[in-house]
């Protein structure tokens, strides 16, 4: 085959090729237009049922907004039709209200018309009247008042005196019926317990034993219980000294097993001392207890019966005070039940209203303070505690607190229950004189009725009378906190001017 030949075939070839390729691409095209129209027409048919449902919505949208705007007019016409007729009501009784304030005005000026005219008429009887007496007004009232004082002066005063009279006498007696009948239920035994502890030995050998070599066995006794040891020239005796009376009964405690035991030396000296101690503290729990049991108290904390108990180691005034607190226990509880008040709070107040007595060696303060604390702390309630600082009260604020106060007085004060040597006697009277002259402006201070009263003449020209409250007040005070004494002191002030000329 030649070229000729290969050239007009393949002319051919692409001619009908290109022929080929364009009835296939008329189909193609005709299929995309076919299918063109097809996603158009539905394109179409969507936006137009599209735009139907948004037609609907906006119609249902504006139906709403129709009816909220119906019923928003009609609601403000509600409003509207109210504040209407409530001005109207208004208008009304402003209306009414003038009337009535005019009715009132009118009222007034016919009452005060009223008034000028009973004003006349009773001045115009008091005139006649004046003429039918021949007196003033003021002068008639002064005569009818003068009658019925001079009438009734006498009388009052008689049975002032008497209502008086018969009232003291009565109370004195009932008084004294009560207080004799509950002073002989309660039987005491007189004291006989000393401020001193002594120790008696078996022989004058035991005190060079006691102080041992070069002083080492009464140095560890000293050290380890807290007291001093006073060895002099009295036979078979030392005495022990110390501020807290537990610490001079321990030292006697220890001193008393060294001596039985024989070996004295100061490892021995402080396993007696520590044995001493947990004996002590039994012998003082037993005794808290036995006290409440014998005052009929149960319910009391332990520690607070040990604290209790320590009182049977502590005197005033040669006075065992364990045994003084049951005493004001049973006074007071036979005292509450005749005079109708809490018998419970009597008895329990009466057996711890010393309480702070145990523990004012230790804690600053005074005893009222520290027993009313302790009784606080132990959960005690506030009527019981009271009675630690009532029975020192010149007027306690219940009867239950009066009750105490009587108690503890009558505890102290009968016959054998508290004894003074006359050393000591005059040496508290003179220290109690003193303590009321040191201040300034007093002229005089004289202690009467054994001390239980101090009397002090001040100066007019320098004490006034605010500075004389002051002054009872100052020297009370300085007694309270210098001085140890029994019960309690009454401060009297006597402020008196007395001016003397002479007619010649």
């Amino acid at each position: 085959m030649n070229l000729f030949e290969v050239i007009p075939a393949l002319l051919i070839g692409a001619i009908i090729g290109f022929f080929i390729k364009k009835l296939f691409t008329s189909q193609r095209v005709n299929s995309a237009e076919k299918k063109a129209e097809i996603i158009l027409n539905k394109a179409n048919q969507k936006s137009s049922d599209v735009l139907l449902e948004a037609k609907d919505k906006s119609l249902k949208i504006i139906e709403e907004a129709k009816t909220e705007e119906r019923e928003r007019r009609k609601s403000l016409a509600d409003l509207e039709a109210r504040v209407a007729n409530r001005e109207s009501l208004f208008d009304k009784k402003l209306m009414e209200l003038e009337g009535d304030k005019q009715a009132v005005a009118n009222s007034k000026q016919q009452l005060e018309k009223n008034k000028e005219e009973i004003k006349e008429i009773r001045k115009q009887q008091l005139e006649k009247l004046e003429k039918v007496a021949a007196l003033s007004q003021e002068e008639a009232k002064d005569v009818l008042m003068k009658n019925t004082e001079a009438r009734m002066k006498d009388e009052l005063l008689h049975l002032m005196r008497k209502l008086e009279n018969q009232s003291t006498e009565e109370m004195e007696a009932k008084a004294k019926e009560i207080l004799s009948g509950v002073i002989e239920r309660c039987a005491a035994p007189h004291t006989a317990e000393t401020t001193t502890t002594s120790v008696s030995l078996p022989n004058e050998e035991m005190k060079g034993r006691i102080i041992g070599r070069e002083g080492r066995n009464i140095k560890a006794i000293e050290q380890l219980t807290g007291v001093e040891i006073i060895i002099d020239d009295t036979p078979d005796t030392i005495l022990v000294s110390a501020f807290n009376p537990v610490r001079r009964h321990l030292a006697k405690r220890t001193l008393d097993k060294l001596m039985v035991d024989g070996r004295i030396h100061p490892g021995r000296i402080e396993e007696t001392v520590a044995t001493a101690k947990k004996e002590l503290a039994m012998d003082i729990k037993k005794a808290g207890e036995e006290a409440a049991y014998k005052a009929g108290i149960v319910g009391l904390d332990s520690k607070l019966l040990q604290i209790l108990g320590r009182l049977k180691y502590r005197t005033s005034y040669g006075q065992n005070q364990l045994q003084h607190a049951l005493e004001v226990s049973h006074l007071a509880g036979l005292l509450a039940a005749e005079l109708k008040a809490d018998v419970g709070v009597c008895k329990k107040g009466g057996l711890l209203h010393d309480l702070g007595k145990a523990l004012d060696h230790e804690i600053k303060g005074s005893h009222p303070e520290i027993g009313y604390d302790l009784m606080k702390k132990f959960g005690l309630p506030e009527e019981v505690a009271y009675m630690s600082i009532a029975h020192h009260e010149n007027h306690p604020t219940t009867l239950e607190g009066v009750i105490v106060k009587i108690a503890d007085a009558i505890s102290g004060s009968r016959p054998g229950a508290r004894r003074d040597s006359f050393e000591e006697y005059i040496q508290r009277l003179t220290e109690l004189e003193d303590t009321a002259k040191s201040f300034e402006g007093v002229e005089k201070a004289y202690a009467i009725q054994a001390g239980r009263e101090i009397r002090v003449f001040v100066s007019p020209d320098k004490i006034d009378d605010y500075a004389s409250e002051k002054l009872a007040r100052d020297i009370a005070n300085k007694i309270e906190n210098d001085l140890k004494y029994p019960g309690e002191i009454r401060v009297t002030i006597i402020r008196e001017k007395r001016i003397t000329e002479y007619a010649r």
